[in-house]
């Protein structure tokens, strides 16, 4: 879950579910966000054609985790568990 910090969708209250992430272009697909209209012609598959609205991917700059505990975005720090490195949510504390 995350949160869209800029663009036309910022919502830093609202979490968005995160798709699919593209690490080989910094980006992110995130669902509801960044809708772009596509018109499409008549084929085999879409006899009908017109218009289909998709989501397009957002770069990873503009989202922000979502802590679930604080209940509001929130940047990420390194620490360690028993040996083991572990991701830690700044607001709340707690190890995602």
């Amino acid at each position: 879950m995350v949160v869209v910090i800029t663009g036309n969708d910022k919502n830093l209250t609202h979490p968005h579910k995160v798709l699919e992430v593209l690490p080989e272009v910094g980006k992110v697909l995130v669902e509801g966000v960044n809708i772009r209209t596509r018109h499409t012609k008549p084929n085999a598959q879409n006899t009908r054609g017109g218009i289909v609205k998709q989501e397009a991917p957002v770069h990873i700059s503009n989202l922000m985790l979502w802590d679930a505990k604080a209940g509001a975005g929130t940047r990420v720090s390194r620490g360690r568990n028993n040996d083991k490195s572990v991701r830690i949510a700044k607001k709340s504390g707690e190890v995602i």
